[in-house]
C-alpha cells in the first residue's frame, strides 16, 4: 500500500507523510479540512451544558477534536496518538464572570485497553527513543486535594502502593536508565521502579539481570508554590484557575516564567540524556523514565509540543501516572504523544477515569 502511495503519487505522498497539514489531493486540504468539521462539531457537542458525553469516532477525527479543543493547528496531526478503543477525556469549565469560551483541560489521552508502554509503534512508524513520564506517588496533600505542603514531603501509605504498582507496570520495558526530581516522593517512586528492574531475571520477566543507571536532574524539582503551600486551590483562586492567577499574583514563590524556563532546560536535559544512549548502539526501543511532580510534567509536554506558558493549565496528570512520549525521528525530531495520564494499572488506586456526576458529599 505504501508502495503504491509512493509511486503513483511521488511528492504529495511525501508531503502527505512529513507534513500532513500541507497535504493537497483533487484540490482538497484533507486534513486542515478535518480540523474545519472538528471546531463545527464542538458548536455541537458543547451545547448539552454541565452534562457528560461520550464521543465515539475515529483516530483522525479523535484527534482532530483533542487538537481543536486544546488549540492546537492542524500542524498537529499524529503528534496525539489515537489508538483503537483508545478513551481521551476533556474538561470544560466555565470562565465565572465572563461570556468567553470555557477552559478547557485535557485530562487524559489514549487511555488504551492494553498498557501503552507494550507497544512499539509511534505514529505509524518504530519509535527508536521513548520518555516515560512517571508522576511520584500521592501524598497526604495530593490525597487532601491541597498545593505540596513541603519539597520534603514523602508519599502516603497510597503513594506507596502507586509507586509499587507503577513499577510493576514498566517491569515488561526494559529501562535504559531513570531521571528523577531531587525530591523525596520522587525518589522513593525511582527507587521502586529501579529495583523491581533490576530483579527481572529473578521475577522471570528476562533472563539476565538489568543495570539501570539512576540519576537526579535538579531542573525536575516541583514548583516552588510560596504562600500557596499546602492551601485549597480554591482558597487562594477563588475564581478562575490557579493556572491564570500566578500569571500575575506574587505567591512569594517561583514565577510561572522561572518555572517554564527551568522545565525547558529539564526537557532539553532528558533529550539530550536520550542522545547519549547513541554510545550503546541496540536495536530496541531505548526507554527513559522521568520521576517527578505533577506540574513539570504538564511543562514538559508543552515543551514538547512548542506550547507556551500558557499552555500549562491545559494539561492534567495525577501521582502514580504515566504519560508517554515517542521519538520516532530521535531526540532532535517531534515527539508523538502516546499516551498522558494513563492510569488504568493502579486498578482501584487510581483516580476514576470520569468525574461522577453526583455531587462529591453524595458520591
Amino acid at each position: 500500500m505504501k508502495n503504491e502511495g509512493k509511486e503513483r503519487y511521488g511528492d504529495a505522498y511525501r508531503t502527505w507523510q512529513v507534513d500532513a497539514a500541507n497535504f493537497l489531493i483533487d484540490g482538497h486540504y484533507p486534513v486542515r479540512e478535518l480540523w474545519a468539521r472538528a471546531h463545527k462539531c464542538w458548536d455541537e457537542i458543547l451545547r448539552h451544558e454541565g452534562q457528560s458525553i461520550l464521543v465515539v469516532a475515529h483516530n483522525a477525527v479523535n484527534q482532530a477534536l483533542v487538537a481543536t479543543a486544546t488549540g492546537l493547528g492542524p500542524h498537529y496531526f499524529r503528534q496525539l496518538l489515537q489508538s483503537n478503543c483508545g478513551v481521551s477525556v476533556l474538561d470544560f469549565s466555565p470562565q465565572i464572570g465572563s461570556d468567553g469560551p470555557p477552559y478547557v483541560c485535557l485530562d487524559r489521552l489514549n487511555q488504551t485497553p492494553s498498557p501503552p508502554v507494550a507497544a512499539e509503534q509511534g505514529s505509524g512508524r518504530k519509535a527508536g527513543y521513548r520518555v516515560i513520564l512517571v508522576c511520584h506517588g500521592a501524598t497526604e496533600t495530593s490525597v487532601e486535594k491541597r498545593f505540596p505542603a513541603s519539597a520534603d514531603e514523602p508519599l502516603n501509605m497510597l503513594g506507596v502502593i502507586q509507586a509499587q504498582k507503577t513499577a510493576e507496570l514498566l517491569l515488561d520495558v526494559t529501562v535504559n536508565s531513570v531521571l528523577c526530581s531531587p525530591q523525596p516522593n520522587a525518589r522513593r517512586t525511582a527507587k521502586a521502579i529501579v529495583e523491581v528492574q533490576e530483579a527481572a531475571d529473578c521475577l522471570g520477566a528476562d533472563c539476565v539481570p538489568r543495570y539501570v543507571e539512576e540519576n537526579q536532574l535538579e531542573e525536575l524539582a516541583d514548583l516552588d508554590w510560596g504562600q500557596w503551600k499546602g492551601q485549597i486551590p480554591t482558597e487562594v483562586v477563588p475564581q478562575g484557575r490557579w493556572q491564570d492567577a500566578i500569571q500575575h499574583v506574587d505567591n512569594g514563590g517561583e514565577s510561572i516564567a522561572e518555572f517554564w524556563k527551568r522545565a525547558g532546560h529539564a526537557w532539553k536535559g532528558v533529550l539530550d540524556h536520550l542522545k547519549s544512549l547513541d554510545a550503546a548502539p541496540s536495536s530496541q526501543t531505548k526507554n527513559v523514565v522521568v520521576v517527578a511532580h505533577e506540574v513539570i510534567h504538564t511543562a514538559m509536554i508543552g515543551h514538547c509540543l512548542g506550547l507556551t506558558p500558557a499552555s500549562i493549565g491545559t494539561f492534567h496528570v495525577d501521582t502514580g501516572s504515566i504519560s508517554v512520549v515517542d521519538l520516532p525521528d530521535g531526540p532532535s525530531g517531534r515527539g508523538v504523544v502516546r499516551c498522558l495520564n494513563y492510569t488504568a494499572h493502579l486498578g482501584r488506586w487510581a483516580v476514576p477515569i470520569t468525574l461522577p456526576t453526583l455531587a462529591d458529599e453524595d458520591f
